[in-house]
C-alpha cells in the first residue's frame, strides 16, 4: 500500500533525524563541559541558561518553585532545561535532514543565546565565560551536519534495498560515525567532569584542613530543658546536614579557603579593608545559638533551623573601617553583601551595628562551614530574613544607601526591610494524622528572633485558648519549643496554634503571602482522632 510505505518513510527518516539531533545536542554539552572544566567551571550553558531563567522568573512564580519543589527546585529547572534541549535538538536533527545549513544555524544560535547568557551573569569575569557554550555549539553544529549527511544516504526503507551493496554500507557508515561520535562525547564530558572536580579539591582540601580557633566570646550555656521530649518535634539544634537551603545558585560554589579574599568599602569608609581568612581567624571569634529564618517560609513551613555559629562580630570589622551607624550621623544606612556567585544582599547598617550578633560565620555546628551554606564565610545577622542578611560565599561588602542601591531581591519586588515576624508551628501531629483517642501531646516551635517567646497558645477547633508549657528560652535569638497535653476525643479536629513574642505582640491570624516581606498568619492542622 502506497501510502503506509510513504509514512513508515518518512516515519523512519524522522527517527534517524530526532537521533542526529540528540547525538549532536548531547556532543555540544560534553564539549561544552570539558571547556567549562578547563576555563571556569560553572559557565557551561546549562548553568549560565539556568542562571539566566532565575534571575528572570518573576518572585512569585520563584515562590512557588521553592513552596512546591523546595531544595529540589534548581534539580527541577535543570531537567526542565535538558528536556527542553532534547525536544529542541529532536525538531534541528529533522530539519537537518532536508537543510542541514538551517538545522546547523540553529544549533549555533543556542551557542550565542548560551554566550550571551554567560555575559550577563553577575559573577561574569569577561569573555572567557563565553568559551564553552561557544566551542559547544560549534561542536554540536559539526556534528549534527556530518551525520545528517550520512543518514541521508541511508536509502528508504521503501524502496530497494538490503543490507548489503550500497544500503547496508550506508548504515553501517551512519552506525559507525554515531558510535565515534558518542564515545568522543562521553570521553569529552568525562574528563569535563574531571577538570571541573580537580579544580574544585584544592576548596575541599583547604576546608578539610581548616581547624577553627577555640572562641573568644564561646555560647552561653544552653539551658536545661530546651529540647522538649515530646516525640516528633524539631530538634532545639539542627544538624547542618538537615538545615534549609534557599538560593540561586545551580552550582554551589567551591571557593578556596586560600586565595579567599573579603573588601570592605564604600560610603562613609574611611579605611577601606581587605581580609583574608587566616586574618579573620586570627580575631577574637563569637559563638552564638542563632535560629534562621527563610522569608519563602509559609506559615508552617520548613524553612527555618537553629544552628551553633562561630564567626567574627561584623560590626567590630566595620568600626575598623570607619563605618559610623546612620544614628550616629553616618553616610551609609545599607551594607550590600555580595556573594561569589553574583548575589547582592542589602542588610540595615544600624541592625549589623546596634549590639547584636552580626557576624561573619566561619563555623556550623563546630566544624568549618558546609559548602551548601557558604564555605569559608557568610554573613548572618539575628532578627533579619536570610535574603536581607545571610549572604553565603561572601567576597564583598559594600556601605551605601538604600536610595542609590536596590540589590538582587529588591529588584524583584520585595521588601527592603524585612525584621522576621513572630511565628509557631505544630510539628506534632502531622496534618491528617489519624491519633487515638486519649491524650495525644501537641507539639511545635515557636520563634520571633530579638524579641523572644514568652507564651504559645492552642486552641482545638473553635473553643478557648490554652497555654501550652513552654521549654526554657537560650536566648532572644533562637525559636522555643512548646507543648500541650490534649484530652482528644473522637472526631475530627482543627488545632491551631498562636504565639506571643517579648514584646506582648500576639501573632496576628492575618495570612499574608510570604511576598514582600515574610507570611504571617497561625499555623493549623487537621486530624482525625480515632
Amino acid at each position: 500500500m502506497p501510502g503506509v510505505s510513504s509514512f513508515r518513510s518518512r516515519l523512519v527518516r524522522a527517527a534517524l533525524g530526532a537521533s542526529v539531533g540528540i547525538l549532536a545536542a548531547f556532543t555540544a554539552l560534553a564539549v561544552a563541559e570539558l571547556v567549562s572544566g578547563l576555563v571556569r567551571p560553572g559557565t557551561g550553558p546549562v548553568a549560565v541558561v539556568g542562571g539566566a531563567v532565575i534571575d528572570r522568573t518573576p518572585a512569585p512564580v520563584k515562590d512557588f518553585a521553592i513552596r512546591t519543589f523546595g531544595e529540589n527546585d534548581k534539580s527541577v529547572l535543570q531537567f526542565g532545561i535538558l528536556a527542553v534541549l532534547a525536544l529542541i535538538a529532536v525538531a534541528l536533527g529533522i530539519l537537518a535532514t532536508s537543510h542541514r545549513r538551517a538545522g546547523a544555524a540553529g544549533v549555533l544560535l543556542f551557542g550565542i543565546i548560551g554566550a550571551a547568557a554567560a555575559l550577563g551573569r553577575p559573577d561574569s569575569t569577561g569573555i572567557g565565560d563565553v568559551l564553552p557554550s561557544a566551542a559547544g555549539a560549534l561542536a554540536g553544529a559539526f556534528v549534527l551536519c556530518l551525520l545528517a549527511a550520512k543518514a541521508v544516504e541511508v536509502p528508504d526503507p521503501a524502496g530497494a534495498g538490503g543490507e548489503e551493496g550500497v544500503g547496508g554500507s550506508s548504515r553501517r557508515g551512519l552506525l559507525a560515525a554515531a558510535g565515534v561520535t558518542a564515545a568522543v562525547a562521553i570521553s569529552a564530558g568525562a574528563l569535563g567532569r574531571f577538570f571541573t572536580d580537580r579544580q574544585g579539591q584544592g576548596a575541599v582540601a583547604s576546608r578539610d584542613g581548616l581547624v577553627l580557633p577555640t572562641p573568644a566570646s564561646p555560647a552561653p550555656a544552653v539551658p536545661v530543658g530546651v529540647q522538649s521530649k515530646a516525640p516528633g518535634i524539631s530538634a532545639f539544634t539542627t544538624s547542618s546536614s538537615d538545615f534549609y537551603r534557599v538560593d540561586t545558585a545551580l552550582t554551589v560554589p567551591r571557593i578556596d579557603a586560600r586565595t579567599w579574599r573579603l573588601r570592605i568599602h564604600g560610603r562613609g569608609v574611611t579605611r577601606p579593608r581587605t581580609y583574608t581568612l587566616d586574618q579573620l581567624l586570627a580575631r577574637p571569634l563569637i559563638e552564638r545559638d542563632i535560629t534562621l529564618t527563610c522569608v519563602s517560609n509559609e506559615v508552617g513551613g520548613p524553612y527555618i533551623g537553629n544552628a551553633r555559629w562561630i564567626g567574627v562580630p561584623l560590626a567590630d570589622l566595620l568600626k575598623e573601617a570607619g563605618v559610623i551607624p546612620p544614628a550616629r550621623g553616618g553616610k551609609a544606612d545599607q551594607l550590600v553583601a555580595r556573594s561569589a556567585d553574583g548575589m547582592t544582599l542589602g542588610s540595615p547598617v544600624e541592625d549589623v551595628m546596634d549590639g547584636r550578633d552580626a557576624m561573619l560565620a566561619v563555623g556550623m555546628n563546630g566544624e568549618p562551614l558546609p559548602f551548601d551554606h557558604g564555605f569559608p564565610v557568610r554573613m548572618l545577622v539575628p532578627g533579619l530574613y536570610g535574603y536581607v542578611s545571610a549572604c553565603k560565599w561572601i567576597t564583598d561588602i559594600e556601605l551605601t544607601t538604600f536610595e542609590a542601591y536596590d540589590p538582587y531581591w529588591v529588584k524583584r519586588k520585595w521588601a527592603r526591610r524585612a525584621p522576621i515576624k513572630t511565628q509557631s508551628r505544630i510539628d506534632t501531629p502531622k496534618p491528617f494524622a489519624r491519633p487515638a483517642a486519649g491524650t495525644v501531646t501537641i507539639a511545635g516551635v515557636a520563634w520571633a528572633q530579638r524579641r523572644g517567646i514568652t507564651r504559645v497558645e492552642i486552641r482545638i477547633d473553635d473553643g478557648p485558648w490554652q497555654d501550652a508549657d513552654l521549654a526554657a528560652q537560650a536566648g532572644v535569638d533562637t525559636w522555643r519549643q512548646w507543648s500541650y497535653r490534649w484530652d482528644a476525643t473522637p472526631g475530627g479536629h482543627h488545632i491551631t496554634v498562636r504565639a506571643t513574642d517579648g514584646t506582648g505582640l500576639v501573632q496576628t491570624e492575618q495570612r499574608t503571602r510570604t511576598i514582600p516581606d515574610g507570611a504571617s498568619g497561625r499555623h493549623s492542622v487537621f486530624v482525625t482522632v480515632t
